[in-house]
């Protein structure tokens, strides 16, 4: 070939790569970030308000909701024009769209929804509103029962009962100063999201009330008037007085209440409420504040005595007991218990006399969730990390969720996950009857599909769904997962790593390592993208490589994986994100000189933690809500991992980065909301202070009038101010 051929081949292939990268579209931050303007657009198509109501499942496109069953084809259920027909009959007004239904019974053909102040009960086969409830602003955690027909509420602090025919009962009449009724207490730990608890048959209300008066307020400033307002929020911090919980039962026919007699520690934790099927009983999980030793009683909800402490769980590290026990249907003898007793979340099946009868599931994975049972009661249904019977793995690995069947009697077990079973994340819903599933399915190749399944036989009946790829035609990076030695030398660790668009291995690239690496968190996943974030792509399509590992301490690998940040914080978690830059310091493409750092909340902390422990291998960081100094964080999570502080002196002032402010080197900007209620400002303010005394000198931007997330329609600006800050101090050097 002559010089002049390879020159005229050179520039046509040059030419070639030119009109391949003008084809491929360049994503904006209102593309991939949520509030962005064209979001929705890059979001794998979904079927909107997907539900079960009974053994029909429903879903709304456009302004019709449509209906389908397991040997019928899909139809329309109703329209809006329907709907508005209906709502007109009943003297109501009309919606402009389809509004956000939910079920309020398992087996009627009846959807609720709340429009205008009033919550309304649409029977769609009857095309007829059946019930009208009639609300006002300041109602609040609305809680109805099926059984009665009867819907609890809060005002203010207090609980009142709302009745078919629009009467209300006053519940509680607190007015004492930080008494507070029918809420959720506990700071929403121990997988607490509610306040108030009905009967089964609808003749009682159990609710907690907390005594908050004794609790330090914390003083959030209400900009918005034009003189600044002082809205203090009590905030229990680490080492200090905490709430005091209790918990009553009124009963509808009395209108009388009776308080469980839950004694004495006041400061202890009173989680997991849940009902006997005769309404006799509640079963409580009662927790110490050390968080180290759980008892499972049991007490009369007619008299308030304690029945029964059933049984203890005790660890060295902390107990957390998340799910309320689950009693057999048409069995109430027995019920399930949810334990990391043997070092994974498994299944247990106990009598009312607190003695075990077997253990349901067993290995090195965890249960996730725990969806329902089939009619018979036979069979439960789960979803969890189990590996199938045709993985390579013999332990479960987080990256691959399943859906289960679970025999109560022999303990055998069938995959009911559809479409490929091997890799991927199944969430699924459970119809009431049990027979069948909703699988909505993802994989790092495939967007989503939604499959009807057949839970007798685990076969597919049929497909919901298939979604298209909402990348197409953009130019998108190249997504690696792997494993990776932790600090131990033993445990593998599973990463994520997105490359440059359009990748020049000759070249070196900024990198940012995307970090959270605390408890009841995963980040690398086995679904669409291995779970990357929209920002991930929009920075590899910067010229950015960046890299995510879930270190030790992170979420669904075990009790022992979770708990070693037990007492000291950051230590662990820290040592295993070194080693991943280690692994990224072996790929070519990779300038060493050029590693920033970016997390929100425990991110936060490990962003700041990183950027003063390491300043030879971190330039430029952004730390989001940052935990700075953990004796300024609330008890119920902060005790749990690292006890009180006058309980653990050094290992509250290793992890207090004021402490550390003066090793700080590099660039590192901090972002707070100003009324942010889980990370509170003085945290972000604490560490500017001890910047200025130590002379160093990070960057700061404030959120107004945000909580502990930027969301909504600032959200997209968040994102081009952390975009801003790593092209100023960590792209922008002229090495490239």
């Amino acid at each position: 070939m002559t010089i002049k051929s390879r020159l005229l081949l050179c520039i046509f292939s040059f030419s070639t790569i030119l009109s391949v990268m003008a084809q491929e579209k360049q994503f904006t931050l209102h593309d991939l970030i949520p509030g962005g303007k064209n979001y929705s657009r890059f979001v794998p198509r979904n079927l909107k308000q997907l539900m079960w109501c009974g053994d029909t499942y429903l879903y709304a496109k456009g302004d019709s909701m449509l209906s389908g069953e397991a040997t019928k084809n899909e139809r329309v259920a109703f329209t809006r024009q329907q709907l508005n027909e209906a709502l007109t009959k009943a003297g109501l007004q009309t919606v402009g769209s389809l509004p956000a239904f939910s079920v309020p019974y398992k087996e009627q053909p009846v959807l609720s929804f709340i429009s205008k102040r009033h919550r309304i009960h649409y029977n769609y086969l009857e095309n007829k509103v059946v019930a009208d409830y009639q609300l006002t602003d300041t109602w609040t955690n609305y809680d109805f029962c099926p059984a009665n027909g009867y819907l609890a509420f809060t005002e203010g602090n207090n609980i009142q009962i709302l009745s078919p025919d629009n009467t209300v009962k006053v519940v509680t009449q607190e007015t004492g100063n930080g008494i507070v009724c029918g809420k959720s207490v506990h700071q929403n730990e121990f997988g607490i999201h509610k306040g108030t608890f009905w009967s089964p048959n609808g003749s009682a209300l159990a609710f907690y009330r907390m005594d908050e008066s004794m609790v330090t307020d914390y003083p959030f400033v209400n900009i918005d008037n034009r003189c600044a307002k002082a809205e203090p929020h009590k905030y229990p911090m680490a080492g200090m007085k905490s709430h005091e919980v209790t918990v009553g039962v009124y009963n509808l026919s009395s209108g009388k209440t009776i308080w469980l007699k839950t004694g004495l520690p006041k400061e202890k934790y009173l989680t997991n409420i849940a009902w006997s099927p005769d309404e006799k009983s509640l079963y409580i999980a009662e927790l110490n504040r050390e968080q180290n030793e759980m008892h499972l009683v049991r007490y009369s909800a007619l008299t308030g005595e304690k029945e029964a402490d059933l049984f203890t769980e005790t660890d060295e590290h902390y107990v957390e007991p998340q799910h309320p026990v689950l009693f057999l249907p048409n069995n109430p003898d027995k019920f399930i218990w949810q334990s990391e007793r043997d070092g994974y979340n498994h299944l247990y099946l106990y009598n009312t006399k607190g003695e075990l009868l077997k253990q349901l599931t067993k290995g090195e994975w965890v249960v996730l969730d725990v969806l329902g049972f089939d009619a018979k009661a036979e069979n439960l249904f789960l979803s969890s990390t189990q590996p199938h019977l045709l993985s390579s793995f013999h332990y479960g690995t987080p990256l691959n969720i399943n859906t289960w069947k679970v025999s109560l009697k022999k303990g055998n077990t069938l995959c009911l996950s559809g479409h490929a079973t091997l890799t991927g994340v199944h969430n699924t819903q459970l119809s009431t009857s049990g027979r069948y599933l909703l699988d909505n399915y993802s994989s790092p190749s495939t967007p989503r599909i939604i499959e009807l399944i057949d839970t007798k036989k685990g076969e597919t009946l049929r497909t919901l769904l298939t979604a298209k790829d909402p990348y197409a035609g953009y130019a998108m990076p190249e997504i690696v997962t792997g494993t990776i030695k932790a600090a131990d030398g033993i445990t593998d660790l599973n990463f994520r790593l997105v490359k440059p668009v359009g990748l020049d291995e000759t070249k070196k690239y900024p990198t940012i390592v995307y970090v959270y690496g605390g408890p009841h968190a995963q980040l690398v996943t086995g679904g669409w993208k291995n779970g990357v974030g929209g920002w991930d792509i929009y920075m590899a399509q910067r010229g950015y490589v960046i890299f995510t590992i879930d270190s030790r301490g992170s979420a669904n690998r075990g009790h022992a994986f979770e708990s070693v940040i037990h007492r000291n914080l950051g230590v662990n978690e820290m040592a295993d994100q070194v080693k991943g830059v280690e692994f990224l310091k072996s790929l070519p493409y990779v300038d060493t000189d050029r590693i920033g750092v970016h997390g929100w909340s425990y991110g936060g902390f490990m962003t700041t933690n990183l950027m003063c422990s390491y300043p030879e291998i971190f330039k430029v960081g952004v730390a989001g809500g940052p935990v700075i100094d953990w004796s300024n964080y609330e008890i119920m999570y902060g005790e749990r991992y690292m006890d009180r502080p006058q309980d653990n002196p050094d290992g509250y002032k290793n992890a207090n980065l004021k402490l550390k402010a003066k090793d700080l080197k590099g660039h590192l900007l901090l972002i707070h909301g100003d009324i942010d209620p889980v990370v509170v400002w003085q945290h972000s303010l604490g560490f500017l202070k001890a910047c200025v005394d130590a002379d160093t000198y990070p960057d700061y931007f404030v959120y107004p009038r945000h909580e502990h997330n930027v969301i909504g329609k600032d959200r997209p600006h968040l994102y081009e101010k952390i975009t801003r800050y790593f092209d100023d101090y960590l792209k922008n050097t002229n090495k490239e």
